[in-house]
């Protein structure tokens, strides 16, 4: 599924996994990030993804006014998680509305896991 941005020039349609991949490079740039994990950890085991697929652990919502983020993440053991939690969701939020203009109404990051590095 994509979303569609209208302006002057024209129609673009931004398909949901280019917008997975930006807030998921962004994510990984934040310290005390270990990594994506896979949004279907109800097994109890919680499986890190490497860059390639990024994008599985993130979750785009489409709403009429903007966006919803989920984000699946591991935090390193030993860092303040609440600082990590807004340096993450403040860098997401920067770099997906900068890089596509669309509007994102809020990043969820859901804590899979914590691992001692």
């Amino acid at each position: 599924m994509s979303i569609t941005v209208e302006n002057d020039y024209g129609t673009i349609n931004i398909n949901k996994d280019v917008i997975s991949t930006i807030a998921g490079a962004a994510a990984v740039e934040c310290y005390g990030l270990v990594g994506m994990s896979s949004r279907t950890a109800t097994s109890g085991f919680v499986n890190l993804l490497k860059k390639e697929n990024l994008s599985k652990g993130i979750d785009i919502t489409i709403e009429e006014d903007g966006i919803i983020i989920d984000l699946f993440v591991v935090i390193q053991f030993g860092t303040k998680i609440s600082v990590v939690a807004e340096n993450i969701i403040e860098k997401v939020k920067y770099n997906v509305e900068k890089q596509t203009g669309i509007k994102v109404i809020k990043v969820n990051l859901n804590i899979e896991g914590v691992r001692v590095q």
